[in-house]
């Protein structure tokens, strides 16, 4: 009978000959989680200040429907009334549309500096470890064929 051929041995040897630093994952991985903590907080500021205006528009829509709930002695009243609030409430969405369309902005540039800072560490730190890398596989083969 042949002895079978030990692969866990092998890839031992292999890995021991080309070691992996795992120092660069690590990196990685804190560089990404930091990215989304930052990306996290852009994004809930961004929500607080919609709720805000949210909140704003609704009790101003509210406090102007009390013009138009009051009872009026004239038909016509009723009919002004209605235009009245019609117009404010043209007036509060142009308003608060403008508002959510500035938060909009704010979002998009802070999340586009954050992707072009975070673009530019991923590209330093890769060629770092690219570079890191091909020193340590150098280094291996070299110790592998006997070479100083």
């Amino acid at each position: 009978m042949a002895k079978a051929q030990d692969y866990t041995a092998i890839m031992q040897d292999m890995m021991k000959a080309y070691p992996v630093d795992m120092s660069a994952m690590q990196d990685a991985f804190k560089t990404q989680a930091d990215l989304s903590e930052k990306l996290s907080k852009v994004a809930l500021a961004a929500a607080e200040k919609s709720t805000e205006i949210s909140s704003v528009w609704t009790k101003e829509t509210l406090s102007k429907l009390n013009a138009v709930s009051a009872a009026k002695t004239e038909p016509a009243d009723y009919s002004k009334a209605m235009t009245d609030f019609a117009t404010v409430a043209a007036e509060m969405a142009q308003q608060h549309m403008a508002a959510f369309a500035e938060v909009a902005k704010n979002v998009q540039t802070q999340t586009v500096e954050l992707m072009m800072s975070a673009g530019k560490s991923a590209g330093e730190e890769a060629s770092a470890a690219v570079k890191k890398a091909t020193d340590d596989m150098t280094a291996a083969a070299k110790k592998a064929s006997g070479q100083k």
